[in-house]
């Protein structure tokens, strides 16, 4: 018997699903310190370090896991991986939220994270449904989903964890995913023919590889290190953010929530909208440099905050800095030969997997040393500070690299073109 025709009802379905991933992720972020803080007894600065063990489980499981979940999508089908993790989220999110010692809330994340993993089973199942010439539209979407999510959860988040308490969350989490798991049971098909299918096999899931191909491009590995040390920088966020404005100023749930609406919103601004226009208009190399030294500051003015309300300003002014990373890839991919692209990209995500990894667990130990009684410098914002250190390093690297870039030069003569007031004089129409 064939199989069902994929309808509108099945990218409606992938759309919702990394929607509803995303929304349950930003929902609990801002009740973390108040929960952690119910099951240990620990003050804010002392919980961060167990809220960064709980974000780093949850990314390594999804480093080693992601290609583990793609390769058993090409065996058994899309649609089985898809519904499964759907049923792990919802019963993982019930433990969590039920969760009477930390442990178990450690034992959720790991499970969180191995499900989470299924987005490259998700984006497998885009590239089924989707001719060649209307994927990059629809993976655009996809990442509006993750946009959209992640300004919703904690907004949401923090008005549950306010009215209801820190494990609400958790339970709003479980319904959503429990809902898509009924929707998906119902509208998805299988996308993936059997003739089409191949075998498992362990020793090609292996989320080092890319990472290990970038050798023969000595350059490549060069901007690899300078993106390596932002997105470490860049982990500061997650991390402490909501530990250290509860430290700091006092923000419960909603404030917290509230404040990561803003940087949700002002990011999608920026990514959806701004570096398109930004991007072209400075050129890769003006974009890096602008973007590296505003970020430098942001992270400087975040640490040295002295009031809640001024981190409003540096999350829109710092939202500039999103232009950043883009320039980066596109530079990048210009050294890279055409036929190592796919590579270049598993290189780049396994970076960012390895990033917020090891860079939570090293910000929290950081923030914690220097807010605690016995900090040789009563300093909360350090963590920032280091992040700033970290991307002013970055932007030495990366402009160091430059002379690798085999565009640049065309980059630098078309914008001495645009610059001169006479270009273009001679032209009649």
């Amino acid at each position: 018997m064939p199989a069902r025709k994929p309808g509108k009802h099945a990218f409606v379905f992938i759309f919702v699903t990394v929607l509803i991933d995303m929304i349950g992720f930003g929902l609990i972020i801002p009740v973390m310190p108040e929960l952690i803080g119910v099951l240990t007894g620990l003050e804010a600065n002392d919980a961060a370090v167990l809220g960064a063990w709980l974000m780093a489980t949850y990314a390594g499981m999804q480093f080693v896991f992601a290609p583990i979940v793609g390769g058993l999508s090409d065996r058994f089908g899309r649609k089985p991986v898809l519904l499964a993790a759907l049923a792990g989220f919802t019963v993982d999110y019930v433990i969590m939220g039920f969760a009477p010692v930390f442990w178990l809330l450690l034992v959720g994340r790991i499970l969180a994270g191995i499900f989470g993993a299924s987005y490259s089973t998700a984006n497998a199942y885009i590239a089924d449904i989707t001719p060649a010439k209307e994927r990059a539209g629809r993976f655009g979407m996809i990442g509006a989903a993750f946009g959209i999510g992640f300004i919703l959860g904690p907004a949401l988040g923090g008005f549950l964890g306010d009215f209801f308490g820190p494990r609400a969350p958790f339970f709003a989490a479980a319904i959503l995913a429990g809902c898509n798991l009924v929707y998906g049971l119902v509208v998805l098909p299988e996308t993936l023919a059997p003739e089409n299918r191949r075998p498992f096999s362990l020793a090609r899931a292996n989320p080092l590889g890319s990472l290990l191909q970038m050798r023969k491009y000595p350059a490549v590995l060069v901007m690899m290190g300078a993106v390596f040390l932002m997105l470490l920088a860049h982990a500061v966020y997650p991390a402490i953010w909501s530990y250290y404005t509860d430290f700091k100023f006092g923000w419960g749930p909603a404030e917290i929530g509230m404040s990561l609406m803003a940087v949700g919103l002002t990011t999608a601004m920026v990514q959806g909208g701004l570096t398109r226009v930004l991007v072209p208009k400075l050129g890769e190399w003006r974009a890096i440099g602008f973007s590296l030294t505003l970020a430098i500051f942001s992270y400087a003015a975040y640490g040295f905050a002295p009031a809640g309300w001024v981190v409003y300003p540096i999350i829109a002014v710092g939202a500039l800095a999103g232009i950043g990373q883009p320039a980066l890839q596109g530079v990048v991919s210009r050294i890279v030969p055409p036929n190592a692209q796919g590579e270049l990209q598993g290189a780049m995500t396994s970076l960012q997997s390895l990033s917020m990894v090891i860079g939570p667990l090293f910000m929290s130990r950081v923030f914690e040393h220097y807010s605690g009684p016995d900090a040789p410098l009563a300093f909360p914002g350090a963590p920032f500070i280091l992040a700033s250190i970290m991307t002013a390093v970055a932007l030495i690297i990366a402009l160091g690299a430059r002379k690798h870039d085999p565009g640049a030069a065309d980059e630098e003569a078309g914008a001495a073109v645009a610059e001169t007031p006479l270009a273009g004089a001679g032209k009649t129409d």
